[in-house]
């Protein structure tokens, strides 16, 4: 097993509060409308389960699982859907959760799933952007924090399974045996 080092990027208040903030941004945007919610499995569990009980309001839920990582901290750009959308989609609208958008591949593909399917409107909601990794252009509507540099873990983000226990967010560094 490697070691590392981490430093506290966002802390639990301020991880709470930006939640905060995207829920009443939300709740403006959808109120009274037919709003599902999808969440892309693993490490948004946490973010996804905060967002739910902050907004305040009637809406939806469903997850998929869509790997392109494996056990590294680079994408493979191969994106494989190990769970897909179960909730019919047709004619409501979608707002996508992630816990983290970089490469940008597997928030293009679940887009492309949603489209096909005919929904309303499609947006985005994401907890961290981390816009330099960008691959492929996708839109994120709602930003919790943008992050240029270093691989992040806690709060559900996780390095090869591990660390999504942390009630904060890391920058995690590699370190010498």
């Amino acid at each position: 097993m490697k070691n590392f080092t981490k430093e506290v990027l966002f802390s639990k208040d301020a991880i709470l509060g930006r939640v905060k903030g995207l829920a009443e941004d939300i709740r403006r945007d959808y109120y009274g409308k037919d709003l599902l919610l999808i969440g892309v499995l693993n490490g948004v569990f946490m973010f996804f389960s905060d967002l739910v009980k902050y907004l305040d309001m009637p809406v939806k839920v469903d997850f998929v699982r869509l790997a392109s990582y494996g056990s590294g901290a680079k994408s493979s750009g191969d994106v494989r859907v190990l769970k897909g959308i179960e909730m019919s989609v047709t004619g409501r609208d979608v707002l996508v959760v992630e816990d983290i958008v970089d490469t940008g591949y597997t928030v293009d593909v679940l887009i492309k799933m949603i489209k096909a399917k005919n929904a309303n409107s499609i947006k985005v909601c994401a907890l961290i952007d981390k816009a330099e990794r960008r691959m492929v252009d996708v839109p994120i509507d709602y930003t919790g924090f943008a992050v240029e540099k270093g691989f992040v873990v806690g709060y559900g983000l996780d390095y090869d399974e591990q660390f999504r226990y942390f009630q904060e967010i890391y920058t995690l560094h590699e370190t010498g045996v």
